[in-house]
């Protein structure tokens, strides 16, 4: 029987990729104890803050810890200059001069208002993450290139539209996203909630990959080829809960596919170890009606989970995958007769 896609086959050793789970040993909660407890603090001393919350700490990935955590749990998304960033942006892209000049000008803003509001865009996040972590010792970057949410549109993706962090603990570099991790756009409303999502800490760089792109293709941190820039914007919607729910996102590859009736498609996922297989369930929506199907569940080794499903008929659907109550991915099917 054909399979719809490519069913990626990894091979899973121990601590193979630089992640959380290096630190399954250590306790945060001291470290998410000191960060909540200077959530009133300013940043016209960010020596002092820095000092404040990592003094009293034993380890480096601690000592981050507390950085990260106050910085996504006191800073807030400005989505007036981030809207007003995108539409420059796209005006200028075919001018390089002028995109070059317009970059520097919102960089000033960013920090302006960072500081005096706590209020910023994904460039003040990493700044301020990097800024932090370097005074309390720690080997942070900047990292710029391309990220993918529910809301982001190909045209979005002519220019980098994204900023996170890549942090040097114990010898190894590990990727977090602070801007993401505290809270994602209402596609609706258009603003931002603050709700922290712990999967952007040191996450997996191949779940990290899904919906972010490097310019400096060193910050894949992967260790085999990374992916086209055409992989990845024909990637499937991964949402943010998908990172509260999901180890790693392995098949489908793709948004949009084509199958035919009755053709088998997999989905292969490793969840975290909070989620339980039976809790995954889809939506399927024809443009009529949507309704909420059972997955055959082909593989439950541990926390790698296969699943199977046959459309019955003809047409073009949207699959949605949820986990218990949690939107994590989104597909689209065009099924032939």
């Amino acid at each position: 029987m054909k399979l719809a896609g490519f069913l990626l086959l990894i091979v899973f050793a121990t601590q193979a990729y630089a992640q959380k789970a290096d630190f399954d040993h250590i306790d945060f909660h001291k470290a998410d104890s000191i960060a909540l407890g200077y959530k009133n603090e300013d940043l016209d001393n960010l020596p002092e803050l820095a000092h404040k919350l990592t003094t009293n700490l034993d380890t480096d990935v601690e000592r981050f810890r507390a950085i990260y955590m106050w910085v996504c749990t006191n800073i807030n998304n400005d989505y007036g200059l981030y809207a007003k960033n995108k539409r420059k942006r796209e005006k200028l892209k075919t001018d390089t001069v002028k995109l070059q000049a317009w970059n520097q000008t919102v960089t000033k803003t960013v920090l302006i208002k960072l500081l005096k509001n706590k209020k910023t865009i994904c460039t003040g996040y990493a700044y301020l993450l990097k800024t932090l972590s370097n005074l309390a010792n720690l080997e942070c970057e900047m990292i710029h290139g391309y990220g993918r949410t529910s809301t982001t549109k190909m045209a979005d993706l002519e220019t980098q539209n994204h900023s996170w962090n890549a942090t040097k603990i114990e010898g190894k570099w590990y990727l977090s996203d602070p801007t993401w991790a505290s809270g994602l756009e209402n596609p609706v409303s258009k603003s931002k909630k603050l709700d922290y999502i712990e999967g952007f800490f040191l996450a997996d760089p191949r779940l990290f990959a899904v919906n972010h792109y490097p310019v400096e293709k060193q910050w894949w941190l992967l260790k085999e080829r990374f992916p086209s820039f055409e992989t990845f914007k024909n990637g499937p919607i991964l949402y943010g809960k998908a990172y509260r729910n999901l180890s790693l996102h392995l098949a489908p590859i793709k948004l949009h596919n084509l199958v035919n009736k009755y053709e088998t498609i997999n989905f292969k996922y490793e969840l975290d170890l909070s989620l339980n297989a039976q809790d995954l369930r889809f939506e399927i929506d024809d443009g009529y009606e949507r309704k909420t199907v059972t997955p055959r569940l082909t593989l439950n080794d541990g926390q790698l989970v296969g699943l199977e499903y046959q459309f019955r008929f003809g047409g073009f659907y949207d699959l949605h995958v949820f986990a218990a109550n949690d939107l994590i991915a989104t597909y689209t099917f065009k099924v032939s007769d």
